[in-house]
């Protein structure tokens, strides 16, 4: 067991953690943070995806002592002032997921993205997107909500 503190969307958590406890674990069971998604378990679908110090990377992989002195990013954290980014207003307005499960890490994926390319091509934002698995939607609207907001910016 291990003291941390864990930045996660601004906000410091002191924990009590297992060496082999998951961040995937720890921001659903723990923390109440539901918003990332417990999927493959694998790091194959995107699902747990979060941003690690901006990087995207798979909560389901990574173990929480390990990311002590991290900035940590959930969905939840993309809204500000408990009001959707314009990224998830376009997300809702073009109907860009279907079930939701693949929701969280696709915004955040396209945030990254975006934050990194202002301008991206419909090609970069496929390959952007590529490490989240969509079942039902497609892709088609979810690539052209992040086409929309890379239109605004």
């Amino acid at each position: 067991m291990a003291n941390i503190t864990l930045n996660i969307n601004g906000k410091d958590y002191a924990l009590v953690v297992a060496n082999d406890e998951l961040l995937i674990d720890v921001l659903r069971e723990r923390l109440m943070l539901y918003g990332t998604k417990k999927g493959c378990g694998t790091g194959e679908c995107g699902a747990c995806s979060v941003r690690v110090d901006g990087v995207i990377l798979n909560a389901c992989l990574l173990f929480a002592v390990r990311l002590e002195g991290a900035q940590i990013q959930t969905v939840e954290g993309v809204a500000q002032n408990g009001k959707l980014s314009r990224l998830q207003e376009l997300f809702v307005e073009n109907a860009s997921v279907q079930c939701g499960f693949c929701g969280p890490g696709m915004i955040l994926a396209a945030q990254a993205l975006l934050d990194e390319n202002k301008k991206p091509t419909e090609a970069e934002i496929r390959h952007g997107i590529a490490g989240n698995v969509c079942r039902c939607s497609g892709y088609m609207n979810i690539v052209k909500a992040i086409k929309l907001a890379s239109n605004e910016l």
